[in-house]
């Protein structure tokens, strides 16, 4: 089928694993193509493969599920991602969507949920397990007093975003243009564009901006 959703599971315990396999290719339009269970063979078959969405354990061994979801935006590979965890706490929720993810899933209801999540994800729509949904209420409106705070944010590119959320970690343009693999210049450039969007001026004025908004970026 064309418009068959292509899925990659990557989990570390085998029967979770089958049981999302089940569940997903008994679903008409689903195909899984690929499993794994850890973060470097994740991205090796991601890279590989291509699929839409990928559903991504957070505690994988090797590389973990938020540093393969880091690299896959890095490397701007063209997948989806839906977290897939125990955890319910608000400090890695928000760790999670800051990744870019799509979905956010506990694991305790995934099996009944995961179609559900994968439709809407592939439809253009974000899915968070219901009893979470108040986290990212609380993500929305963070996201909208922040804007009124400061409303030269909403003409920032989305490189200019990430670049302030790395500088509000106190990374040197040096360090953060290693971790995206850019050139020295180009970072600087950015940080230039950032502070005439946002009307800073000073030596520290956009590091004491970016660490004063952290949890916000």
């Amino acid at each position: 089928m064309d418009n068959e959703i292509r899925v990659i599971v990557i989990d570390d315990h085998p029967l979770l694993r089958q049981g999302l396999l089940h569940v997903i290719e008994s679903s008409p339009g689903l195909k899984v193509v690929a499993e794994a269970a850890d973060g470097e063979a994740a991205l090796a078959r991601i890279e590989e493969l291509e699929p839409d969405i990928a559903v991504l354990d957070m505690d994988i061994p090797k590389i973990n599920g938020l540093d393969v979801a880091r690299e896959i935006g890095k490397r701007k590979l063209p997948v989806d991602i839906v977290f897939l965890t125990i955890h319910g706490e608000s400090d890695l929720f928000d760790a999670a969507m800051d990744t870019g993810a799509k979905g956010y899933l506990l694991k305790e209801i995934a099996l009944t949920e995961i179609v559900r999540a994968l439709r809407a994800v592939a439809e253009g729509k974000l899915y968070v397990t219901p009893s979470l949904t108040g986290h990212l209420i609380r993500r929305s409106r963070q996201s909208r007093a922040f804007a009124e705070q400061a409303p030269g944010l909403a003409r920032l590119t989305s490189a200019e975003r990430h670049i302030l959320s790395l500088i509000s970690l106190d990374k040197s343009s040096k360090e953060i243009a290693a971790e995206l693999f850019i050139h020295y210049r180009t970072v600087e450039n950015h940080r230039t564009s950032i502070c005439q969007k946002l009307g800073l001026h000073g030596h520290n004025a956009l590091f004491k901006f970016a660490l004063h908004h952290k949890s916000e970026l």
